[in-house]
């Protein structure tokens, strides 16, 4: 087993090499603060990351978007559209790891650790790209972005596209087992507050029970449920769901829960609007509260997120379809079921889409890994599609 920060691992990521790249990164312990108290932040990756673009040429930029959280921002001229390459610094916490998290250890094919598959895999696939790229030959110009907080509130994007930084079209290098991901789900995440009265459990006269009304609500919100599968479904993403994610409420068994709080995420696909997913809610809520006129509720959207897409028939999608057949991929368009940062881009006018080394399934498990082949590969597909771009 090397030591991710070796001398020998870091000359071998100096000169580009995407494993090295990614066994690099994932010793470097980049945890999400806001997710994992006293999780290191983007700082000490990111500075790995400007030194390797100021190397290559690209004449990096550390942009602290929040204190202690860095976004890193290299440019490179070319010819043609201008492309952005985009990945995130930040991972999720390593509690109940069964595996060190930041030894970047090899196994065979294998690399694990935190982050190795959200996503330094992909960050590495783009830095491999870029050092290929900042060598010479055709080339479009290039936005290389690299951003904080995309496990959170993403407020590495945020202030990305607040910048007005242009780009003509994106590939974020989210995880896709190398599908290319046109369009993926968004959110909007629900608050619904009941109140009760709280009462000595032996004075059901006086009690209201929060928790029970909670309860019928939910229970409202079965057929609702099931009739979101009833909808036209997205050809790559299917249907919007709802779950329930928390519910709290009550103080002990003997006493009327005073109060009682749901949250709950409604999944929505690209087309849906936020503010028609609450009056949905609300709806439900009404025709409860016309028949239990003893329930008390509130209900408020606590934050949203689009989901968006790209064609299919885009230069875009259709160059990385070509780029990967050119190396040997089997081209693949698929959904991205989770939301992710290319949302930003996408509403910003940035046509963005998501390839990218690893399988969904490793991110954020005990075990985290991914295969490094993919990782050589996305760095091949990238470095072909931008040269496709500036011929």
């Amino acid at each position: 087993m090397h030591d991710p920060l070796s001398v020998e691992v870091l000359e071998r990521a100096s000169a580009g090499d995407p494993v090295a790249l990614c066994q690099a990164m994932v010793g470097t312990d980049s945890v999400n603060p806001v997710l994992a108290p006293g999780g290191a932040g983007e700082r000490a990756v990111a500075e790995l990351v400007s030194e390797w673009l100021e190397a290559w040429g690209l004449n990096p930029e550390m942009v602290e978007v929040a204190p202690g959280r860095f976004n890193v921002v290299g440019t490179l001229k070319g010819e043609g559209p201008t492309l952005m390459l985009n990945g995130h610094l930040d991972t999720v916490g390593v509690d109940g790891m069964t595996i060190p998290p930041f030894a970047a250890t090899l196994d065979g094919d294998r690399l694990l650790g935190r982050g190795s598959c959200d996503m330094k895999g992909g960050d590495a696939a783009i830095l491999a790209a870029v050092a290929q790229l900042a060598k010479g030959g055709p080339r479009p110009p290039l936005v290389v972005a690299f951003t904080a907080d995309e496990e959170h509130a993403s407020l590495g994007m945020d202030h990305l596209v607040a910048s007005g930084l242009h780009a003509d079209l994106a590939v974020v290098c989210e995880p896709t087992s190398l599908a290319v991901m046109p369009a993926h789900k968004g959110f909007v995440w629900l608050r619904a507050l009941f109140t009760g009265r709280a009462s000595h459990g032996s004075r059901p006269e006086i009690g209201i029970d929060a928790i029970r009304h909670a309860g019928l609500f939910l229970a409202e919100l079965d057929p609702y449920s099931a009739e979101l599968r009833t909808r036209p479904g997205h050809p790559l993403l299917g249907y919007g769901s709802f779950h329930a994610g928390t519910i709290v409420g009550g103080t002990a068994e003997s006493v009327y829960p005073e109060s009682c709080e749901l949250l709950l995420e409604r999944r929505t696909v690209p087309g849906e609007e936020p503010e028609a997913v609450v009056l949905e809610f609300q709806a439900v809520l009404g025709a409860l509260l016309e028949r239990h006129p003893d329930v008390h509720a509130s209900l408020e959207m606590t934050l949203s997120r689009p989901g968006t897409e790209v064609p299919e028939s885009s230069k875009l999608v259709q160059g990385l379809l070509d780029a990967a057949r050119e190396r040997g991929v089997e081209p693949r368009v698929e959904g991205m079921t989770a939301w992710v940062d290319a949302a930003f881009l996408n509403e910003a006018g940035v046509p963005a889409v998501c390839f990218g080394p690893g399988d969904i399934a490793q991110a954020h498990t005990e075990g985290e890994w991914i295969d490094v082949r993919q990782i050589r590969t996305c760095a091949e597909v990238l470095e072909t599609f931008a040269r496709a771009l500036a011929v």
